[in-house]
């Protein structure tokens, strides 16, 4: 992931015209011995993001970079036999950057009020997409997510 974003943030700063570059991280479908393997890989996450925003925060194009990390899945609440956790429901999106509005988005998942054992999502991905699409791509979303008029107040792009 570090090399990956490395390269990223040396053509961002050099002026590349791409608007979205992707990087990703395998190893988080820990159906055993979650804790450890999750406490690794999510170290790497925090080390390799917080080198890539020193690096684009020298450059000119630094202010207009915004880093959104998810997962292709959620898990599960409950731990199963191996002491790993299953596929599930919902999972946490970030956006960071310095038109990011901080702070948190979405109910706090209730524990007690498990919807077949998973976590009921409070946030649709998808407001979250077609925020970003509006307002870092300055495109319109309905291009991409036909009929989708949900936004949020994530960002402070003009």
């Amino acid at each position: 992931l570090t090399q990956q974003l490395d390269i990223i943030a040396k053509l961002i700063s050099v002026g590349a015209p791409t608007k979205v570059w992707a990087a990703s991280l395998g190893g988080f479908d820990t159906h055993a011995n979650e804790k450890g393997a999750q406490s690794v890989l999510l170290g790497t996450v925090s080390a390799a993001v917080a080198r890539f925003l020193t690096q684009v925060k020298t450059s000119t194009h630094g202010k207009d970079v915004t880093v959104m990390i998810y997962s292709e899945f959620g898990r599960r609440v409950a731990a199963n036999a191996s002491q790993g956790t299953d596929h599930g429901t919902s999972g946490p999106m970030f956006l960071i950057g310095e038109k990011v509005n901080g702070g948190f988005f979405g109910e706090q998942p209730n524990l007690e009020n498990l919807v077949n054992g998973d976590l009921e999502v409070t946030t649709d991905f998808r407001d979250v997409y077609s925020t970003v699409i509006e307002k870092v791509l300055q495109t319109e979303s309905e291009r991409v997510i036909p009929n989708w008029k949900t936004r949020l107040n994530l960002l402070n792009y003009k």
